[in-house]
């Protein structure tokens, strides 16, 4: 399928630089897009949203630096399986840095910089952070690939009869994350090693890796299919993958299970024997990059996403000036309810320009002299809907409802 087949009406390069979301310059270079205000307020709302979700789920939040020494990513095994991908290391005085190109190792530091008792396990530790790939510039497009990744990334440190829970949790929160986004899974895959010298070399870790993936998949119920040649160089996955609007796969949301570093940073916990024990590691991304689920985000609503996720939720219209200061008011109120609202007053046009220049907004709150008479305003669907007046305070808590409830339906 050649790329102009996805040159579509959603298709999220044209739709996003259209929506002023994000775009990109020659000067800052290839697969380096930056975000303009609007895709900010979606980035942040989607960074919130799964920041709460991991809170709820006792996971801990940390940061960690983008950069690392090279032996650090030697210790991993990155540097031996995965240097071809990694921007090439930098000089500083007699050592070599270079930029992550995953959050694991760190983690594994992180957690190697205390001591853990089993009562302590499993420790879910989670980030939002930066890592940077050497993506050829002919792979390279809008946000589906990039080489500067923002991932929603997360390693849980657990005891092998901990292990299947884990992973089965965090199914779990994949699946309620992709209702609140509207979004659909297109196949869940089982990835596997495939030939080569690329994956780590201890068939024994690979097998126990494999079993209890595949024990999680079959107890989930979820149709999956195994695919060689697929798997992370330590280990093996749960891959999530999502289809975009040519019907082109990839992945956006991972679950792994890994012996692998844990042995290789010599991490440990102290069991109730009092001796020290191996810890496995379970990677998992619910919403994977940020970058390319709000790709598939803009693909999937055209621009109309849910209320929650909106960069304006609601819009303010005044029929005539005099209706103005009421605007103002009931904006306000919007906004201290921690709604994001704005005004579209009659300098920008008449009612029907105005409705249809923010027929992506969820809400349109019309207000003319009858309403302000009564402190009510005629609120809009973006399906095309008319409510009757209702009072003002009605409409901001009905649409704050279901904002702090993640809904994707209209009221």
């Amino acid at each position: 399928m050649n790329d102009n087949s996805h040159q579509s009406s959603h298709d999220h390069r044209r739709l996003g630089r259209e929506l002023g979301l994000f775009d990109t310059d020659p000067l800052i270079g290839a697969g380096l897009p930056y975000w303009l205000p609007d895709g900010a307020v979606v980035r942040h709302t989607l960074e919130e949203y799964i920041r709460g979700e991991e809170r709820r789920a006792g996971y801990r939040h940390v940061y960690s630096p983008v950069l690392g020494k090279r032996e650090l990513y030697e210790i991993s095994g990155h540097w031996s399986h995965y240097s071809e991908d990694m921007f090439p290391p930098m000089e500083l005085g007699a050592e070599q840095v270079v930029l992550r190109p995953s959050l694991c190792p760190h983690h594994a530091v992180i957690y190697r910089s205390r001591s853990h008792s089993y009562r302590e396990l499993p420790l879910r530790m989670a980030e939002l952070g930066d890592m940077y790939r050497s993506e050829l510039s002919g792979v390279l497009g809008g946000l589906t690939r990039v080489r500067a990744i923002h991932l929603n990334d997360a390693h849980i440190f657990c005891t092998l009869d901990q292990v299947a829970e884990e992973a089965r949790a965090a199914l779990e929160m994949i699946r309620r994350a992709y209702d609140a986004l509207g979004i659909s899974p297109a196949r869940y895959r089982l990835s596997l090693p495939g030939p080569g010298g690329k994956y780590v070399a201890a068939p024994e870790l690979w097998r126990r890796s494999t079993a209890l993936l595949t024990e999680v998949l079959d107890g989930s119920g979820l149709p999956y299919e195994a695919a060689e040649g697929e798997a992370a160089f330590y280990g093996p996955k749960i891959d999530v993958q999502v289809a975009d609007g040519a019907g082109r796969e990839s992945t956006l949301s991972t679950v792994q299970i890994d012996f692998h570093q844990p042995e290789r940073f010599d991490l440990h916990y102290i069991g109730a024997d009092g001796a020290k024990h191996r810890p496995v590691m379970v990677h998992r991304s619910v919403i994977g990059s940020v970058e390319r689920a709000v790709a598939l985000l803009i693909e999937k609503h055209g621009g109309a996403f849910p209320a929650w996720l909106a960069p304006t939720q609601l819009v303010v219209l005044p029929v005539s000036e005099a209706q103005s200061p009421d605007a103002v008011s009931f904006a306000r109120r919007c906004t201290e309810r921690g709604l994001r609202a704005e005004i579209a007053g009659p300098e920008s046009g008449t009612l029907g320009a105005r409705v249809r220049e923010a027929r992506l907004v969820p809400y349109q709150a019309v207000i003319g002299a009858k309403e302000a008479a009564d402190d009510r305003v005629a609120l809009r669907l973006r399906d095309g809907r008319r409510l009757d007046p209702q009072p003002a305070g009605e409409v901001v808590d009905r649409v704050a409802s279901v904002v702090d409830a993640h809904s994707t339906g209209p009221l």
